[in-house]
């Protein structure tokens, strides 16, 4: 951190932390043999598929792709739709519309942010083949209740785990109940690469041998491409930084937990919603998102933190559905809690290597604008 400048995240300063081991890990692959996919990549996806508690893991450039392939895969393109949310990052309708689907917009549940079921249930037709439910900011949606719609509707349901890694659905491992699920590993997420990295995990193993094969060109012999396929293989340096990362996650979620706790306990009785704590439900913080009463109160607030060295931000200022390239053009039901999130949510710096000094000049930063 700089002086009393206090970022909204620090994946430097994760690096640093872990700097002897990553450095080693990265040598290991400088050395070579083999500089696309080859041992690391095979090593890290199954660290991490059993990590989750599934068969297979199979590794992309990036999160978007993990969405866009594992659609394929599943053999939903051009002529259906995705059910997904307009609160969340544009990644998770861009990688639908990359399979040719059209993405349909749900509304969120107004407690925990993530897609609403019976939103769901209102926007299903003949030509909705899935559901998308992105575990926003860590916290899982209601899996249990979309479970239940996909099989009475006969969809899939696939699990956006891109900033949930390691969180907990009433004792099972998000990413691990759906019939797919798609991870990130941007820099800035609970385990993150130094780039661009992603990953699909499923318990199928015919689903998984698809998506290694349209991974790179639909190869399963090298110069021969059995089907259409991209070009999205995860890089084995990524590889080998994960790796040593994934064995540090559950201390770092730990840490994430306690910055939490800490959190929610010194802002209690100030004019703000904070993250919900539900039974059954083990968010890991991905980002600790505060909502303010209204739009112009956020914003001041938001002026007041950064004027006093402290990097908040909004997450996300714009729903997909009213940004420039989708605005009119996608199938959405009313979003009047989307709306209103717009507008009034607010993240606050938090990472592992937060030290208590700085959490406390957020805090206090926090309190003077309430006073």
């Amino acid at each position: 951190m700089d002086g009393t400048t206090i970022p909204l995240t620090d994946p430097r300063a994760g690096y640093l932390a872990l700097r002897a081991e990553i450095d080693a890990a990265m040598r290991t692959v400088l050395e070579g043999p083999s500089y696309i996919l080859g041992e690391h990549v095979a090593r890290f996806e199954k660290e991490f598929a059993t990590y989750v508690g599934m068969a297979h893991g199979v590794g992309m450039n990036n999160g978007t792709d993990a969405i866009h392939l594992a659609l394929r895969a599943l053999g939903i393109g051009p002529g259906d739709e995705v059910i997904t949310v307009s609160h969340t990052a544009v990644a998770t309708v861009a990688g639908v519309g990359m399979s040719g689907a059209a993405p349909v917009l749900a509304d969120v549940d107004p407690t925990t942010c993530t897609i609403d079921p019976q939103e769901v249930r209102k926007l299903i037709t003949g030509r909705t083949k899935a559901v998308v439910a992105v575990h926003l900011y860590g916290h899982p949606a209601d899996l249990d209740a979309l479970s239940a719609i996909c099989r009475e509707y006969g969809l899939r349901l696939i699990e956006d785990c891109a900033q949930a890694h390691g969180a907990l659905y009433h004792g099972r491992m998000v990413g691990s109940v759906g019939d797919v699920s798609t991870f990130s590993f941007y820099p800035t997420k609970n385990l993150g690469a130094i780039g661009d990295a992603g990953m699909v995990i499923t318990n199928d193993e015919a689903l998984a041998g698809a998506l290694r094969r349209i991974r790179q060109y639909g190869w399963e012999q090298p110069q021969c491409s059995l089907q259409e396929g991209w070009n999205s293989r995860l890089d084995p340096l990524q590889a080998a930084i994960l790796s040593v990362k994934l064995r540090h996650l559950p201390a770092a979620t730990e840490c994430r937990r306690g910055l939490a706790a800490a959190y929610s306990k010194a802002l209690a009785g100030l004019p703000l919603v904070l993250p919900p704590e539900i039974p059954g439900v083990e968010a890991v913080y991905h980002l600790y998102v505060v909502r303010a009463e209204d739009r112009a109160t956020r914003d001041a607030l938001l002026t007041h933190l950064g004027k006093n060295g402290v990097r908040a931000a909004v997450h996300y200022p714009h729903p997909v559905h009213l940004q420039p390239a989708y605005a009119g053009r996608l199938r959405t039901g009313p979003m009047p809690i989307t709306e209103v999130l717009a507008g009034t949510v607010l993240s606050l710096p938090l990472f592992p290597e937060l030290t208590e000094a700085g959490q406390d000049q957020v805090i206090r930063t926090i309190k003077a604008f309430h006073q």
